[in-house]
C-alpha cells in the first residue's frame, strides 16, 4: 500500500495517490488549516509523537544506521523537538501581517505583507538523518498551515515504518498523509501539482524533482550536497583540529551532508595533523573502531561497495579496514590524492577523508572556487585574517570557522545551499517563511476621491510633479496636511 495514515480511500489501481491528494486539497480549500489554535494543535501532536515514541525511533536509527542513543538524541530527537518548541512559541508573531512603510500617495492607507500558506505542500525526505530531515521541513509546513504529503525515505526502512504507522495518529489525518514508495511511486508522485515542493537529496535526484515541479510551476526548496571543502592553514593547532574535524567528519558514519569531505593544507600541515588525526580516531572510537558503540554503519550494501572502491584512492594513511557483512567501514584518511581520483569526482557520504596538499592560502580558494558551490566550507587557522579571506573570497550555502557544522546548530541561521548544492533554505523562521506566500496587501478607504483625482487624464505637468513627489519612498510618518 503506498498511502500509510490514510482514511480508508480505496486507492484506484490507477493512481494510487489521487484520492489522498483529493482529501487534503479539500481539507486546505475548507480552510481548516489556517487558525493558529489548530496550528498549533499539530505542532504539538508532532511533539507528542517525539516524546512517547522516543525509545521506538532510537531502536529504529539503531536499526537503520547503528546509530547511538547519544547520537539519536542529539542529532535527530532534541534538536526536532526544539524546533517544535521554538515554532509554538513564535507562531502568532510569525502569521502576524507584517505592516511595511509607505510613501506620501499612501499615507493614509494600510500595507502590510499577509503570510499565507501554499496549500498542498510534498516534503521528501532522505534516509541519512530519518527523523531530522523529515520532522524539521514538517514543522514549518504545519507552522505555515498548509496541508502535507510526507514521503519519507524507503532506504532507511525502520524509520520508515514509524513514520508511515505511527506519526499519522499524532496530526489531523484530512490535512496529512504518508506516502510510501521507491523511485518509481515516487514518480508517480511528482505528476501530480503540489503547492510547494521540499526536496532533501542527491543533486542527480533534486534535478529529477525540478523538471517533474516544472510542468506545475511549483516552486521549490532543494537541499542538495555537494563536496564541503576544509582548509586547515599552517598557523593552527593541529591537535584540537583534528579533533573537532574528526568529529563531524565521522558522525553519523560520515553520512552527512554538511561532513568535511576533504581537507586542503600545505605538506607540512599534514605532517602534523596525520598523528593528531589518528589520535583523535583512538581516542574517539578506540583501538577497533568496529567495537565502538558510538560508530555507526554504512546504511545498505550498494552505498558499502561505493565506499569500498574510494579506499583505493590515493594511499590509506590511517584505517582502510572494512567489513561487508557489518556494512562496517574504519574511520579513513587518505593522502596523495589526486583531484582527478574517484574520490574527488563526487559527494564521499561516508567515513573516509582525504587530504590533498596546496601550498598556500590562494592555491586552495582558487581550487574550491574551480569547483561547484558546496554545501558548506570550513577554515581552520589562529589567524582570524585568514579564516575571514576565505570567507570573503568563496560561496557556499553556510561557513564555519574552526569548527565543523555548528552553524547548523543555531535556528536564527538559515540552512540551506547554493548553486548545485540547492536553493532555498529553513530552520526556525526561515522555515516558515519557506512554507509561506508573502502577499502585497494595500488596503485604501473608498472616499478622498478629490485628493486622488489628480491621477486622471488629461495629464499636467504640475500634476506630475506633485504625484512624482507623493510617490517618493519616505521613511519619515509625514501626513497629508
Amino acid at each position: 500500500n503506498t498511502v500509510a495514515g490514510g482514511a480508508g480511500w480505496p486507492a484506484g489501481p490507477m493512481d494510487p495517490f489521487a484520492d489522498t491528494l483529493q482529501r487534503l486539497r479539500e481539507a486546505f480549500s475548507s480552510g481548516r488549516t489556517r487558525p493558529a489554535e489548530f496550528r498549533a494543535t499539530q505542532l504539538k501532536g508532532l511533539g507528542r509523537f517525539l516524546q512517547e515514541n522516543k525509545q521506538l525511533l532510537q531502536e529504529a536509527l539503531a536499526q537503520d544506521l547503528h546509530k547511538s542513543t547519544f547520537e539519536s538524541q542529539v542529532s535527530e530527537i532534541s534538536i526536532s523537538q526544539s524546533e517544535i518548541n521554538l515554532a509554538l512559541r513564535n507562531l502568532r508573531a510569525w502569521m502576524k501581517d507584517e505592516k511595511v512603510s509607505k510613501n506620501l500617495a499612501t499615507q493614509l492607507d494600510s500595507a502590510f505583507i499577509r503570510k499565507e500558506p501554499f496549500g498542498l505542500v510534498l516534503i521528501i525526505a532522505p534516509w541519512n538523518y530519518p527523523v531530522n530531515l523529515t520532522l524539521m521541513p514538517l514543522v514549518g509546513a504545519l507552522a505555515a498551515g498548509n496541508c502535507v504529503v510526507l514521503k519519507p525515505s524507503e532506504i532507511s526502512k525502520s524509520t520508515e515504518k514509524v513514520l508511515a504507522e505511527v506519526l499519522p495518529r499524532y496530526l489531523d489525518q484530512s490535512c496529512f498523509a504518508v506516502v510510501l514508495g521507491g523511485p518509481e511511486e515516487t514518480g508517480q508522485l511528482l505528476e501530480h501539482k503540489f503547492d510547494h515542493i521540499f526536496f532533501t537529496g542527491s543533486p542527480r535526484v533534486g534535478k529529477i524533482v525540478m523538471t517533474a515541479a516544472a510542468k506545475h510551476l511549483t516552486p521549490v526548496t532543494l537541499e542538495l550536497g555537494g563536496k564541503n571543502p576544509c582548509y586547515v592553514d599552517d598557523n593552527c593547532d593541529p591537535q584540537t583540529v583534528a579533533n573537532r574535524v574528526a568529529l563531524f567528519r565521522y558522525l553519523n558514519t560520515g553520512q552527512t551532508c554538511v561532513a568535511p569531505d576533504y581537507i586542503l593544507c600545505s605538506p607540512e600541515t599534514q605532517a602534523r595533523l596525520l598523528p593528531a588525526l589518528q589520535s583523535a580516531i583512538t581516542r574517539f572510537y578506540g583501538d577497533d573502531p568496529r567495537a565502538s558503540p558510538d560508530l555507526g554503519r554504512i546504511i545498505n550494501h550498494k552505498h558499502f561497495q561505493r565506499l569500498r572502491g574510494l579506499l583505493s584512492c590515493g594511499r590509506v594513511a590511517i584505517g582502510g579496514q572494512s567489513d561487508d557483512s557489518d556494512r562496517y567501514i574504519a574511520p579513513t584518511v587518505l593522502v596523495d590524492v589526486q583531484e582527478t581520483e574517484p574520490v574527488m569526482q563526487e559527494e564521499i557520504f561516508g567515513p573516509i577523508l582525504p587530504i590533498l596538499n596546496v601550498r598556500g592560502l590562494d592555491e586552495a580558494i582558487d581550487f574550491i572556487n574551480r569547483r561547484e558551490k558546496p554545501l558548506a566550507l570550513y577554515a581552520f587557522s589562529n589567524n582570524s585574517q585568514v579564516v575571514k579571506r576565505v570567507l570573503a573570497q568563496t560561496s557556499s550555502g553556510g561557513f564555519c570557522g574552526n569548527d565543523g557544522f555548528m552553524h547548523m546548530t543555531l535556528s536564527s541561521l538559515p540552512f540551506g545551499g547554493v548553486g548545485a548544492s540547492g536553493m532555498g533554505n529553513y530552520h526556525g523562521k526561515f522555515s516558515f517563511d519557506t512554507f509561506s506566500h508573502h502577499r502585497a496587501c494595500l488596503l485604501r478607504s473608498p472616499g478622498l476621491e478629490k485628493i486622488y483625482a489628480i491621477r486622471y487624464p488629461p495629464h499636467s505637468p504640475r500634476n506630475l510633479r506633485v504625484l512624482l513627489t507623493a510617490m517618493e519612498t519616505r521613511s519619515c510618518s509625514c501626513t497629508l496636511l
